[in-house]
């Protein structure tokens, strides 16, 4: 992991593409903007884990003989 170091209105940027820049810090919460291409998802991060939960839930739950059955006509 690289750990930065910024100040209010700094930025970090990734890949040519996404910026990251430290918009406001109060007591032990920082607030964060990032500029990024629509094409790219950005997600908390205990929304994202709530999300690929889901996704192996739902793929768990699929029957692979039914879904054959459905391909096959």
């Amino acid at each position: 992991m690289l750990a930065l170091s910024r100040k209010k209105d700094e930025a970090i940027v990734v890949n040519d593409n996404i910026e990251i820049t430290v918009i406001d810090i109060k007591g032990d919460q920082v607030k964060l903007g990032i500029s990024a291409p629509k094409s790219i998802p950005i997600y908390r991060k205990e929304v994202y884990v709530q999300i690929q939960n889901a996704n192996k839930e739902a793929a768990g739950s699929i029957d692979i003989k039914e879904l054959n059955k459905l391909f096959k006509k």
